[in-house]
């Protein structure tokens, strides 16, 4: 995925990143059992298979974008559209990348068969009540222009999350949520946070870049400066096991 390999290049944004790995971390650490195997899906830092190696035995790193994956010892990956080894993981941890796939209930259905009986999924994504102050200024720079445009991809309903894992084929959904607010001092730095963290629109019918009365308008929209503005990330997590082999 290009935005992914442009942020490795340029060197990814990993705070809100990091927050989300130390929560599954934890999220996994209370089950308190010793995985085998894992999987984990989107690795923006290759510290962390060492790190999850700690609960698992074995760690193999799949990234949709191939320098991240490459930089990991990873292959890359299209959640939606890969062959998994049936049942050869106990345990899949998705890191921020389930958001943007196509199809999302067929990105659940490979990872199910991925897990082997009793194995557990733990995935963080990007929910849909994320970047309100963000979607407030695109709305400003397209009143300028008297148009309707999709600025940012739209992102899964919490609620939505524990039907699709059922369907899937997982036992015992759990989901909760975290909002994160971040303070910002400019429409411009919230920006450059998104394009490190390979987050910016990803829509193939995005609109063409913003003209400067659009741009204008956005940062005005935005606020920040003096009294800075506080952006949220909504993190949907959820944890859900498939059932015992036969």
């Amino acid at each position: 995925m290009r935005r992914r390999d442009r942020a490795a290049r340029a060197g990814p944004e990993l705070f809100l990143f990091q927050r989300i790995f130390e929560d599954c971390l934890e999220r996994i650490a209370l089950v308190q059992r010793q995985f085998e195997r894992a999987l984990l899906i989107g690795c923006p830092d290759p510290g962390w298979p060492e790190r999850l190696g700690e609960v698992a035995g074995e760690v193999e790193v799949r990234d949709p974008g191939t320098l991240f994956a490459a930089a990991a010892n990873g292959e890359q990956i299209i959640e939606d559209a890969w062959l998994p080894e049936p049942a050869g993981f106990d345990l899949v941890l998705s890191i921020g990348t389930l958001d943007t796939v196509n199809d999302l209930p067929l990105a659940l259905r490979l990872i199910r068969h991925a897990l082997r009986g009793e194995g557990l999924l733990v995935a963080a994504i990007s929910g849909g009540d994320t970047l309100p102050q963000l979607r407030s200024a695109m709305r400003a720079a397209d009143a300028v222009l008297g148009i309707a445009a999709p600025h940012v991809h739209p992102r899964i309903e919490a609620a939505a999350l524990s039907p699709l894992l059922s369907d899937a084929g997982f036992a015992m959904p759990v989901v909760d949520v975290d909002r994160v607010q971040v303070a910002y001092g400019s429409f411009e730095r919230l920006v450059r946070d998104l394009r490190g963290m390979a987050a910016t629109n990803l829509l193939c019918a995005r609109p063409a870049r913003l003209t400067r009365r659009q741009r204008d308008a956005a940062i005005a929209a935005f606020g920040g400066a003096e009294e800075r503005t506080t952006e949220t990330f909504e993190i949907v997590h959820c944890a859900a096991w498939t059932p015992p082999d036969g």
